[in-house]
């Protein structure tokens, strides 16, 4: 393996939180930020993979591995699935280290079903767990960072949210709205020293159980781990940015936008007949998320109308062709 160019990237004074890091991925990053300096809060209550039941023994051994090595780690039972668990898992880092850097979020549970079964309960249950436990610790870390002028998130997503998959209609609706929050975290986050990325790690964890992996690649948890590493990182340049980790593949996801067909008015049949050109990927429209996506695609929008305004006046007819751009 070729050795990188420049000096070994630390955390050396940083603390973190990693929810979920008793067993898996979530130990992976534990271990690897510990490793490289940082003081780790090792979250996890060691349920099962539906959530179900407690085990205050995987955050304990990972925390027990990570000081056997020279590091430092507290380890922490608290659920994500609950205000006051997230505020309570923040709340360890405050008390031990009285600071919080870095947030990494990857607890998770699956409860599969197929849509035409899956309950309510399970629903929620996965819901409380992904998305609204990425909001019950990113809330009360959110204003400690920025209040302290430095701050790095890292949500977990899964190629369920960006791409969906069959009997997970829960998780992938999960996956799916934590990209929303990051989001909001990186562009909230900007004037503050605080950036906020997705990672979207694939690895053979105990989430595979039942599954026939013998025919795939290396796809232990350490090949993931050194993507969430970069991104927890002061160096980190990005924000607003989705990170694929996937058997030794990283690559970005995005968000693009076909440039779509302008008309002054549409019917149902005009829609058909431009469908290939309102579809064609040819020269997508890619926002970045910061500084201003969100006005960006208002004000591109806008812009094809005028600009085909424009043409109609210099034209001086009511005819008008659809505009692509």
């Amino acid at each position: 393996m070729a050795e990188p160019d420049g000096p070994e990237l630390r955390f050396d004074g940083r603390v973190a939180v990693v929810t979920g890091a008793g067993r898996g991925l979530g130990r992976a990053y534990a271990l690897l930020l510990a490793a490289r300096g940082a003081r780790v809060v090792v979250d996890d209550p060691g349920g099962s993979l539906r959530g179900e039941g407690t085990d205050t023994g995987p955050a304990h051994r990972v925390a027990e591995e990570i000081t056997a090595a020279g590091g430092r780690a507290v380890a922490c039972t608290e659920s994500v699935a609950t205000a006051e668990g997230g505020r309570a898992i923040i709340d360890t880092a405050l008390g031990h280290w009285g600071r919080i850097d870095i947030l990494v979020h990857n607890a998770g549970i699956v409860r599969a079903a197929p849509l035409t079964e899956m309950t309510y309960a399970d629903l929620d249950a996965v819901l409380d767990v992904h998305l609204r436990g990425a909001f019950h610790v990113v809330r009360p870390a959110f204003p400690l960072m920025c209040e302290a002028g430095y701050g790095r998130v890292v949500l977990t997503s899964s190629i369920g949210g960006l791409y969906g998959n069959h009997g997970v209609a829960g998780y992938a609706m999960a996956k799916a709205g934590v990209i929303g929050l990051s989001n909001v975290v990186a562009l909230e986050g900007a004037a503050h020293g605080v950036r906020c990325n997705v990672v979207v790690p694939a690895a053979v964890t105990r989430m595979a159980d039942g599954i026939d992996t013998s025919s795939y690649p290396p796809m232990g948890p350490e090949l993931a781990a050194p993507a969430v590493g970069w991104l927890a990182h002061e160096s980190c340049s990005v924000t607003g940015e989705m990170l694929v980790a996937i058997a030794g593949r990283v690559a970005r996801a995005y968000v693009a936008e076909t440039p779509g067909v302008y008309r002054p008015s549409w019917s149902i049949e005009e829609i058909g007949e431009q469908a290939d050109a309102i579809r064609d990927l040819r020269s997508p429209w890619v926002l970045p998320v910061v500084p201003s996506a969100h006005t960006d695609h208002i004000r591109n929008s806008f812009a094809m109308a005028e600009r085909a305004t424009r043409a109609k006046s210099h034209e001086g007819g009511p005819d008008m062709k659809a505009e692509r751009t």
